[in-house]
């Protein structure tokens, strides 16, 4: 990270790629590189942080907490994702807490150079507002699945949503799944979760090999 100019890691960022140069330069001198630790909150639901953070390795995981202390799990953040946006926008405190999973990069843009950049570039604009329908829709998604599925299809969304496929085009989960991380992202139980996955496995939606990897069938479409 050290290796590379702010102006460097401006271009490698999807939502600065529309910027002129002359932009770009003004970023990337407004912009601060800090590495957050495992766990440590990168944004804090409730609180405002004036900023906008750009993730540029690692990767973090977005929660929200209610009165009771009990943590749904809302998204998973990687390289390129951005957090911040809809606080800026609106000025009221974030909505969620956004907490390193791992050691991560990121890269902080402050209020005003933020609304410098979206008046006077709208592809950068667009991208932002592009955004922001996209987490809409996964929130949608979420809610519909929660209304309308059972535990076997919100298990089977999340998987799905984990899943990236390899060179071959197959859906593969490399880390191993954490039950309790599904369950915090379904609302459901860790147990429950920890049955209806072994069930899947048993029924060859999935399987888990000996180093925590997951293939996904194609047939787990169906359930979720």
């Amino acid at each position: 990270m050290s290796l590379l100019s702010n102006l460097d890691l401006i271009r490698r960022v999807p939502l600065f790629s529309t910027l002129t140069q002359a932009q770009a330069e003004s970023v990337a001198d407004s912009v601060i590189k800090r590495r957050f630790k495992r766990g440590e909150c990168i944004v804090e639901q409730g609180k405002k942080s004036n900023c906008l953070a750009i993730v540029l390795t690692g990767r973090a995981r977005v929660m929200t907490t209610d009165t009771r202390g009990r943590e749904v799990i809302l998204a998973t953040m990687n390289p390129g994702d951005y957090v911040g946006e809809m606080s800026l926008i609106d000025n009221q405190p974030h909505s969620a807490t956004v907490r390193a999973e791992v050691q991560t990069d990121v890269l902080i843009l402050g209020r005003t150079e933020f609304a410098r950049c979206l008046p006077e570039n709208t592809s950068m604009a667009y991208a932002v507002m592009k955004g922001l329908v996209q987490r809409l829709r996964h929130a949608d998604r979420k809610i519909e699945s929660l209304a309308l599925m059972d535990v076997y299809g919100r298990v089977a969304r999340a998987l799905l949503e984990f899943a990236q496929p390899d060179k071959e085009g197959v859906l593969t989960i490399k880390d191993r799944v954490s039950r309790q991380d599904v369950a915090k992202m379904i609302g459901a139980s860790r147990e429950m979760v920890s049955r209806v996955m072994k069930d899947l496995e048993d029924r060859g939606f999935i399987e888990v090999n000996e180093a925590g990897s997951t293939l996904i069938k194609e047939r787990l479409n169906s359930l979720g």
